[in-house]
């Protein structure tokens, strides 16, 4: 079995407390600059990440060693810090020497050598000062450690290697889990198998009906011993989606011949919020029960939670980590390494410090990633490469705190100033930089020194830890600023001003995320047209789109245009009574559940007032702004009652996607918007910098994503093969070609099924 050298030592060699007090740390990119500048300053001689590989106890081990000088027969890692050494923790440094200890056993034997002087390198990228930490020692000794290691690891090994076989002996035979296909689903199947076994990267539109979470995951499923995939990670933009995937996970397993031997390891990944136990307590052992002795513990909690058939659900995995009193939270983070599907929100593996992307790219695993809902991920991976910085939380924390962080805290305090007095003449509204401000990212890089010192040594400040992670957050994206991102500043009010790093292509930082994948599936309902997803996304070149046929019929549907009714800003006030006269008079013609939607609250209000001046008979209810979980409940339950009703409702907002209404539940749609997002400053910009990079500026900017938001409200009248009904289209734009091709081919050509 192949293993890396750095997963042998964090499974054999972490041993006591979990521990994530703050110490001083360099970001990811200080992190590699600093091993670049420790290897460029060794001259002749030495050779930078040397490759190593040998066999130990029957495991293929293999990594690379930061630098090696075979002359000096000396072996060296790196590991960056900030700071005291002195708060690097014990079993960091315990793993640390297990890791070149490992290296050093490995180079012994592939170079033949009998001893080896090793070094571990802690560089203070902050001081630009390296610390060695020397010792010698000979092969013999280095190859038993090793030897003990893998002792350690081979019984797990072997158990996985059994697994493995066993899991892919399942998947070529799985069943799916009823007596047939629903109508399109063998083709959504068959386009997913030849996509995984291929190792390629496909848009797959799939419209409403197919059964797509069960489309999808079966075929991809099967084609992981096909394609000799290692993992299946299924991505979600919203937790009600991740639900679906753990069911129909279940599904499959409950309709296998030997449900409880079933080969295969399912995961549920969830928030730290939602899995912390103790969200008041620091995560390390003297602050936090569950993180003393974590990782001894953590071997027979890990070995449980192996054999466990079902989903490794939030409560399965709660229950399993109860019982051997460590983390649940960090307990999942182990079994991602574990596990042959993890269904998980697209975060972790898109964003910043993406988990699943780390674990690909440690393990050099083929992983198979689906990602469903997949026309949010635009916008979602904008949010996860955007952060704003807030002057108030500053000037906030400036006035308690302690005496040691005045003077970091008043040299950002000085940068704000510098930045107000600059962009004094915007006033209060919005503007748009022409690059990072000058002073400040400086000021903060000694903010976060401070922080992170400060925070080491005292009680965690919750006020301090949310000015650190704004910070560092800040950091991370300035470091990277580019024309695939905005910086906006915005001055509101005296002592409010804001920073915010926007952006407006996140292909730029997606790109890698998904070359690291083996093959990849993203699929919606409406993913028209593909090249937009390809460009936004980073999708390689060769990425290919496939529409398939809907089970649906232009029979059910009836589509009907408004070409005298405008819906522009300065024609809503006109449009009042045009639209409340057709949403009563369709009304009375087939009376039942109808949901119509606007543009905005405002607009959304102004139609429902008019429909109850001129219909005072007609029932109705809206959607408010802000609404809880248990509003939500009820706005939808409305939809289950007998007596009909008119629900007015935003399009873009929580009831245009996502929900299930089927049959009598929901027998029109009004849409009375093209869903085109404002035309303000900041989409002007966007519009430019989409129209330099792809030439369709205002497609990628307007029409395509209002197009979709369209499609995904109006998708929710028509849920099965029974259902009929009918969507009203007002606006006399969803008449020109441009916008009318954006629309589901279905609505208007029967199937071709």
């Amino acid at each position: 079995m192949k293993v890396a050298v750095r997963t042998l030592c964090e499974f054999a060699a972490r041993r006591g407390d979990l521990d994530f007090r703050y110490t001083p740390a360099p970001s990811s990119e200080e992190g590699i600059a600093g091993h670049q500048s420790v290897q460029s300053r060794r001259g002749y001689g030495y050779q930078s990440e040397y490759l190593l590989t040998g066999e130990c106890l029957g495991l293929e081990l293999s990594g690379r060693a930061d630098l090696y000088n075979s002359h000096k027969g000396l072996l060296e890692e790196i590991k960056t810090h900030r700071g005291d050494l002195s708060r690097i923790r014990e079993h960091q440094r315990a793993l640390h020497r297990a890791q070149l200890r490992a290296y050093g056993a490995l180079l012994c034997r592939q170079e033949g050598r009998r001893k080896l002087t090793l070094s571990l390198v802690y560089y203070d990228t902050a001081r630009d000062r390296e610390s060695p930490v020397t010792e010698t020692a000979t092969a013999d000794e280095l190859w038993q450690e090793l030897e003990a290691l893998c002792h350690a690891y081979r019984h797990w090994a072997e158990q996985e290697e059994h697994h493995r076989e066993q899991r892919d002996q399942r998947l070529s035979e799985i069943r799916f889990p009823f007596a047939d296909f629903r109508t399109g689903q063998r083709q959504l199947a068959e386009t997913v198998y030849r996509n995984a076994v291929r190792s390629r990267t496909l848009l797959l539109e799939a419209p409403t009906g197919l059964g797509k979470t069960l489309g999808t995951l079966f075929p991809a499923l099967m084609a992981m011993p096909a394609g000799g995939q290692d993992r299946l990670f299924y991505l979600t933009c919203r937790n009600t989606t991740r639900q679906l995937a753990i069911d129909g996970m279940n599904a499959l397993r409950v309709a296998q011949p030997e449900p409880d031997h079933w080969s295969l390891r399912t995961l549920e990944l969830v928030s730290k919020d939602d899995a912390c136990e103790h969200p008041d307590k620091a995560c390390h052992g003297d602050s936090c029960p569950l993180a003393k002795d974590f990782f001894d513990r953590l071997p027979d909690a890990r070995a449980e939670a192996a054999q466990v058939r079902e989903p490794l659900t939030r409560e399965r995995l709660a229950t399993i980590a109860a019982g051997h009193d460590i983390c649940p939270y960090f307990l999942a983070q182990e079994m991602a390494r574990w596990s042959d599907v993890v269904v998980a929100d697209v975060n972790r593996l898109f964003d910043q410090s993406a988990l699943l992307h780390a674990l690909v790219n440690q393990n050099q695993w083929k992983a198979s990633v689906l990602v469903d809902e997949a026309h949010n991920l635009v916008d979602r991976a904008r949010g996860m490469y955007s952060v704003r910085l807030d002057q108030q939380r500053l000037l906030r924390v400036k006035k308690t705190a302690p005496k040691i962080l005045k003077s970091p805290l008043n040299r950002v305090a000085r940068a704000w100033q510098d930045v107000v007095r600059e962009q004094e003449a915007a006033g209060s509204e919005p503007v748009f930089l022409g690059g990072l401000p000058n002073r400040l990212p400086a000021a903060l890089q000694g903010l976060i020194s401070a922080l992170t010192d400060y925070l080491a040594d005292n009680p965690p400040d919750l006020a301090l830890q949310e000015l650190l992670f704004e910070s560092v957050a800040f950091l991370k994206l300035a470091d990277q600023f580019g024309d695939h991102s905005l910086c906006e500043f915005h001055r509101p009010g005296r002592g409010r001003a804001s920073v915010t790093i926007q952006n407006l292509i996140p292909a730029d930082f997606l790109r890698a995320r998904f070359a690291a994948a083996d093959s990849v599936l993203l699929f919606s309902a409406t993913l028209t047209p593909g090249v937009y997803h390809r460009d936004l996304l980073g999708l390689p070149d060769d990425s290919r789109f496939t529409s398939l046929p809907s089970p649906f019929s232009a029979g059910q549907l009836k589509v009907r245009f408004t070409p005298r009714i405008s819906t522009r800003k300065p024609d809503r006030e006109a449009s009042l009574a045009a639209i409340a006269d057709l949403i009563a008079s369709q009304f009375r013609a087939r009376p039942g559940h109808y949901l119509a939607f606007f543009s905005s609250f405002q607009y959304m209000r102004q139609v429902a007032e008019t429909l109850a001046s001129r219909a005072p008979d007609l029932p109705q209810r809206a959607q408010q702004p802000g609404m809880s979980h248990g509003q939500r409940a009820n706005f939808l339950a409305g939809f289950r009652q007998p007596e009909p009703a008119v629900a007015f409702a935003v399009l873009g907002g929580v009831f245009s996607e996502g929900i299930d209404l089927p049959g009598d539940q929901l027998i029109g749609a009004f849409v009375a918007t093209l869903g085109l997002p404002p035309f303000d400053p900041w989409h002007d910009v966007l519009r430019t910098r989409l129209d330099a990079r792809f030439g369709a500026g205002y497609d990628y900017t307007y029409r395509i994503p209002g197009l979709q938001k369209v499609a995904q409200a109006a998708g929710r009248v028509i849920r099965t093969p029974e259902d009929e009904g009918v969507i009203w289209l007002i606006d006399d734009r969803f008449l020109q070609p441009a916008n009318r091709s954006l629309l589901p081919g279905w609505w208007f050509e029967p199937s071709s099924d």
